[in-house]
Order: structure tokens, then sequence, then C-alpha cells
């Protein structure tokens, strides 16, 4: 049947078959899927958006965002009237040749797995050093900036190792031992976190940095891969593999579990976050691609398709305006434009068996405050991970320092579990008022309390009352004729130092 017979509301079939169903409209149906706007058509329907919004996947709209879809501002990006304004974040200058936002400092280091042990080269390309030899294997690496440290975890053996960058080569410090088959790692800098991926078990687990203690964070997964940390946030980033490949979101607690990528997508290796402009990377061995997505799961885009140094990546790492991989057919480590990429280069060539990657700089672990919730979300004293107790719920746990209350009882020890709303100032104020009434109207019932008790009875005879003298040297008598209140067996304490 030629379509230019379905429904012109002329019969050209001896059944008429093909003007059937022509009067249905599909959009009074649940809007016929359509996240917005539905338009019914003579046959079908099609979804569309209104103005400043655009179709993705042909049923939902997303707001347009001019910095992002031009990718014209390295970081930071003001569109007004047609134009730009860029900016860069705190630790960054701009060139003002290419406009790109470079970090202040030394130049960043690129740390790399491979069958020939861990070694480190700048991002130019230069200073090509080994540093530690025997620990061979193409793993997954993380890094903590602040003591320049790496962490590393043997492919298949599930042993997770720490080394260091400063001075000569160190030897390796063994972590963890037999936790599976580790396919990634990240660290979290503010509450000393280490996070893998754990495809033994189907998990996420969690260490504190000095591994005295640990747990399973997220169970259920099919085939956990890449992981990432963004603690300022209180975001914990994840990607999957297997029968049903996706990246999801939840908080550092593994909880409030959200799903960024769930289609278009098939074997997500690696991921890795563009911090100044909350944009999370992977890339995808399947496909062959390198793309993003915003932290809320909108603004998807490919950045980077295979040239033929993009058929069986492994490592993934961004930093500044490039992104960063490693490619295991042709043994090498290659960088492109995070934008759409172009200014392709290989870094690194001839590398037996490249894995994973990380880059050490400063900016890259910025200092912030600890998510435990206190005080808004953040914690004035010391925050401690609480995710170890063998709760459903982990937590974090806001300490008061010793002595700022005057005394160190247990009951400075504030748990706050995440993620959970912040209070406002206003409610604020307004707690600590009924606070302040309560405790008003308790010390003044103390008060009407002891000043019954202290009463002298009416039918008392002042010269029958006797008082039995104290045995403790530490405590005077009182003198004869004293009037005196009876001490009962009840202790009454009201502590005003947490208020």
């Amino acid at each position: 049947m030629p379509h230019s017979w379905r429904c012109d509301h002329s019969p050209d079939c001896a059944d008429a078959r093909d003007e059937d169903d022509c009067d249905q409209d599909e959009c009074l149906v649940n809007n016929g899927g359509c996240s917005h706007l539905c338009v019914d058509q003579p046959m079908g329907f099609l979804c569309d958006c209104p103005a400043g919004m655009r179709l993705v996947h042909d049923s939902q709209c997303e707001e347009i965002d001019m910095c992002l879809d031009s990718d014209v501002c390295n970081q930071l990006c003001v569109h007004v009237n047609g134009t730009f304004s860029c900016d860069c974040h705190e630790g960054y200058l701009m060139s003002p040749r290419t406009g790109e936002c470079k970090a202040k400092g030394d130049v960043a280091q690129l740390v790399l797995s491979s069958s020939e042990g861990v070694r480190r080269v700048n991002t130019a390309g230069m200073e090509y050093r080994e540093m530690a030899a025997h620990l061979l294997g193409p793993g997954p690496m993380a890094a903590l900036t602040a003591n320049r440290t790496v962490y590393w975890a043997r492919p298949g053996q599930g042993s997770i190792y720490r080394i260091s960058m400063d001075g000569k080569p160190l030897e390796p410090v063994l972590l963890l031992k037999g936790h599976g088959a580790v396919l990634g790692l990240a660290v979290d800098w503010i509450h000393e976190l280490l996070y893998w991926t754990n495809a033994d078990t189907h998990s996420i687990d969690v260490a504190r940095l000095d591994v005295s203690a640990q747990r399973l964070l997220i169970g259920g997964l099919a085939m956990p891969t890449g992981v990432a940390v963004e603690p300022l946030l209180g975001f914990l980033f994840w990607a999957e593999g297997g029968s049903s490949p996706r990246i999801e979101r939840a908080g550092l607690d593994g909880e409030g579990r959200l799903p960024l990528i769930t289609s278009a997508i098939w074997n997500p290796v690696a991921i890795s976050l563009d911090m100044p402009r909350q944009l999370l990377y992977w890339v995808d061995s399947g496909m062959r691609t390198i793309s993003r997505v915003g932290f809320d799961g909108q603004h998807r885009k490919t950045v980077v398709e295979s040239n033929g140094y993009l058929d069986r990546p492994f490592g993934l790492a961004v930093f500044e305006g490039h992104v960063y991989w490693s490619e295991q057919d042709t043994h090498s480590i290659c960088s492109a434009d995070k934008h759409n990429g172009s200014l392709f280069r290989v870094i690194l060539p001839n590398i037996a068996s490249p894995g994973g990657l990380v880059l050490i700089h400063p900016v890259l672990q910025p200092k912030g405050p600890a998510v435990c919730g206190n005080n808004g979300g953040v914690c004035l004293y010391e925050c401690v991970p609480d995710l170890f107790s063998g709760t459903s719920s982990p937590s974090f746990t806001c300490i008061p320092p010793k002595g700022s209350s005057g005394d160190d009882d247990d009951d400075d020890v504030v748990s706050h579990t995440l993620p959970g709303p912040a209070l406002s100032d206003t409610t604020s104020a307004g707690l600590l008022s009924l606070i302040v009434v309560l405790i008003v109207l308790l010390a003044g019932v103390v008060l009407w309390w002891w000043r019954e008790e202290c009463r002298p009875s009416r039918t008392l005879d002042l010269q029958d009352f006797s008082l039995k003298e104290s045995q403790d040297p530490l405590i005077q008598a009182p003198a004869r004729g004293m009037e005196v209140c009876p001490v009962k067996d009840t202790l009454l304490k009201l502590d005003l130092d947490h208020y």
C-alpha cells in the first residue's frame, strides 16, 4: 500500500483498511509518552518541546545550555544575548593565546600501569620514569594528591597496593589482599576513603585509607567497572557492563541511586570526572567512543570516536582541556581535546599492555568541608566516616574536638546519615529559640522544686531536729540550729554546654 493512501479520507483498498484508525489520537493516553508536548498526526504522533528546550531520545525534553552545546569555554561560561564570557576556577589561569584554563604550579604528572610496571610521565610526554617495576599488569589506579600517593590493584587477584611518588622508588605497601577482580579505584580525599568495584562480588566496596575498616557498600550490580567520587558535592559514580550496561550516581554512603546513562551504551570500561564543569566522561570499548554527560544526567555528547586509537581502551582521565586514555591494541597513551576530539596526539607509544591512568595535580583534589550533615551539610569539627558499623544505613559522624564542651562525654558525638536535606537558617534559629525556652522552663521547675524541698515544716520543732555529722572529712558539718535542705537520692544534671 503506498503511504499516500493512508488516512487521505478516500478509501483506496477494497475493504477501506487504508482509512483504519485514522481518527485515533495517541496523545490522549499518557500524553503519548512525551515529557512535554505531544502532537497528533494523521498517522501516529510526534513529541515536541517548548522554546528553550530540545528533544532527546524521541520523547524527552531537556533545557538547552548554549555554553555546553557550543563548548566555547574551557570552564566557567556565561551566555548573554548571543555572546559568551569565559572564566576559570580558582587554581587555574586562562591562556591568552588559546583561552584554555591552565592549572597553576608544576606540570601535572600522568601515572600509568602496564605489564612492565607502574610508570609516570608529565602531560607533555616528557620525564618518563619508573615507579614500581615489579608491580606488573594493567590494573586500575587512583591517587591521593595531598601526600603524592598512588593506589594500584593487581589485575585478577584483588590485591591493592599503595605507592609513594616522593623521592627514589620505594617499596609498595600491600593494603588489601584477595578481594576479587578489582576493575576500578577511586579516592575520597576529603573523608580519606578508598572505593573500588569488585566484579566477583558484583559490588562497590569501601575502606578507610589506613584499611582499619572496610565493607561492602553497594551490592547486586551486574558487572561494575569504573568508579569515581566527587566528595565536595557528596557524589559517587560508577559504570556497569554486562547485559544491562549503565552509568549511575549515588551519595557517598551508597544511598539515593540515580541512573545517568541507560541507552546507547555497550561496555563502559572507565570513567573520569571534569569537576570544574560538573561533567562525567566515560570510554566505551564496545562503541569505541569517549562520551560525556552532566552530573544530572543531561547534556550527553560524544566527544571522541575511534580513529584506530580507540579500539580497545582501558584507562581514562580528564585534565584542563584534554582527555587522556590508554589503548591496548596500539600499545599507546593518547590525548585529544575534551570538547570535540580534535588535537589528537600519541603521548607515549610502545607501552606493553597499558592499563589504568591517573593524573596528579593539587587542583584535581581541592580542599573543602567534609559532608557530615551538621550545620547545613558542613562539619565544623572532625568528620569521621561511619560506613563500617554494619548497619543498612551507613553515615558520616561529626565529632567536636575534646574539651570543646567542657567534658569528653560520648554525648559530644553527633551522627548524620547521608544524603539528607540541610536545615535552613530560619529553621535553625527557630530550633535554637525553642531549646532556650525549654531550658528556661526546666530551670524554673528545678528552682520551684528546690524551694519546696527546702521550705521548713510548720509542725516541725527545730529543737527536736538533729543532724548527724558527715563522715567525709572534705564536707563540713552544718552548725546547729541551721536550716538544712535534705538531699534525696536523686541526681539532676543540667548540661548547658551543648546549647
